[in-house]
């Protein structure tokens, strides 16, 4: 199979912290996620850190169709340490974050705790093999709100922002949400 070219299908969530059993020294990884001002193209950098190694990658990513961003395409390209030098003059609008993985009704999902002036955003993904998957699904119960077709919280987006902005952002989300049930009664 190749992992160079792929198609993603999923579906995000806000979430206050991590969900139980895990905790902030649970295993994960580090990702340092820099993004090349006005292009689709941004270097991840993932650490290991139980093994201290380190995998960097030239990413491109879109929508699949417009409008949906609940499914991207993806382009790597794995980088070695003198390709990865030639690229670190793009790096400096960074976000960072720590991936924890853990299964959840079946399901395993990536939880992303952000970072630096992030930090306070936590954010939930599960991944789909079908599109009739990815709409049956059931949100967990400890998703806050969903943000699969909320461009504010794609990482392009993000690494301009500040907790402060996420806040706002939220507000107006959680705001919308309890207009909607209001009329809704």
């Amino acid at each position: 199979m190749d992992k160079t070219n792929r198609t993603e299908m999923h579906r995000s969530f806000l979430i206050e912290g991590l969900p139980e059993p895990l905790t902030r020294a649970s295993a994960h990884i580090q990702i340092f996620d820099n993004y090349i001002t006005e292009t689709r193209l941004r270097i991840r950098s993932v650490r290991d850190p139980e093994t201290a190694g380190w995998t960097r990658i030239l990413q491109q990513r879109f929508p699949a169709n417009e409008g949906d961003l609940s499914t991207l395409k993806f382009s790597d390209i794995y980088l070695n340490e003198a390709e990865h030098a030639q690229f670190e003059t793009f790096e400096g609008t960074e976000i960072r974050k720590n991936r924890y993985f853990h299964e959840f009704d079946r399901r395993t999902f990536a939880f992303d705790v952000y970072l630096g002036k992030l930090w306070g955003l936590n954010i939930a993904r599960v991944e789909f093999q079908s599109a009739e998957e990815l709409e049956q699904f059931e949100p967990p119960p400890f998703a806050v709100v969903e943000i699969t077709n909320d461009p504010f919280f794609l990482g392009e987006v993000l690494v301009t922002k500040s907790f402060e902005d996420v806040r706002e952002e939220v507000s107006k989300l959680t705001d919308h949400i309890a207009k909607e049930n209001l009329s809704d009664e």
